[in-house]
């Protein structure tokens, strides 16, 4: 296929199990990006957790955020869009959850994904690996301050309930506005209403002049299925869900096994 940009989730994807860029596979994204090929981190994560890794991995050009919300260039700043879950959104579809299911906790990822605004108790069952943020520097505000203001990404978790669980509820609800997923982490993402990864690949493509069809997805939860059904080529990892690998055209070897990079040195030649 010809290949112009490699769209590539992070944790489970392209980082092993210590969160961090193999040789191998740091060689692979060199080797695509001196061939004038884009590598788009395309991740649930914010800018903090993407700083944290950048070096190892080279990336110093356009990444996804919150699932796709929106869109940074990671060297300058710049902001190419960026799609807001409305206050409103947030505050009846809290209120519908908190109805059923008591001891709900909850965030707001706000402001280009630099401010993270905690409820009181959220840092208390919080680790640093799930925000890429020092619990100790979360605070905690009362639930109203959480949901007064649009959010880039809204966090649903729970001390004891099982993420699966939690999004099973929020589907039963019945409600619309919204969009949400899982990501692996211990706890539900909303976004607003049709942003996935594909559709914020999909804008920045548009960006770049860059077709579908020359663009190669890797990934391996269930925030990754749409990217994998809309790019060219979508590749899941070995040990991803089977909805996963029923959304790819194929699948690699694990994450710890450089499975990303091995698809890229096949199509590198």
């Amino acid at each position: 296929m010809p290949l112009r940009l490699i769209a590539t989730d992070l944790d489970g994807t392209l980082l092993d199990s210590s969160s961090t860029v193999t040789p191998r596979t740091r060689a692979a994204l060199d080797a695509a990006r001196a061939r004038g090929i884009h590598v788009v981190p395309v991740t649930a994560r914010q800018p903090i957790g993407l700083r944290a890794l950048a070096g190892g991995a080279g990336f110093d050009d356009w990444a996804l955020c919150s699932n796709g919300a929106y869109a940074t260039h990671l060297t300058d700043g710049r902001m190419l869009f960026a799609e807001e879950l409305p206050a409103e959104t947030i505050r009846t579809l809290a209120e519908a959850l908190r109805a059923s299911i008591p001891g709900l906790l909850f965030a707001s990822v706000r402001e280009g994904g630099e401010t993270f605004v905690a409820q009181h108790g959220y840092a208390d069952i919080a680790d640093l690996s799930d925000h890429k943020r020092d619990p100790r520097t979360m605070g905690g505000v009362a639930l109203d301050q959480v949901l007064a203001a649009p959010s880039l990404k809204f966090v649903i978790r729970h001390p004891e309930l099982a993420p699966t669980d939690l999004f099973e509820s929020l589907q039963a609800l019945g409600l619309t506005g919204f969009e949400a997923t899982l990501s692996g982490a211990p706890f539900v993402e909303v976004m607003a209403e049709g942003v996935t990864k594909a559709t914020g690949l999909a804008r920045l493509c548009e960006h770049l002049e860059i077709d579908r069809r020359d663009v190669i997805a890797f990934g391996d939860a269930l925030n990754d299925v749409e990217m994998l059904r809309w790019a060219g080529r979508g590749v899941a990892m070995a040990d991803a869900d089977d909805v996963v690998q029923d959304a790819a055209d194929e699948t690699t070897t694990s994450n710890d096994d450089d499975g990303v990079a091995r698809v890229i040195e096949r199509l590198l030649g």
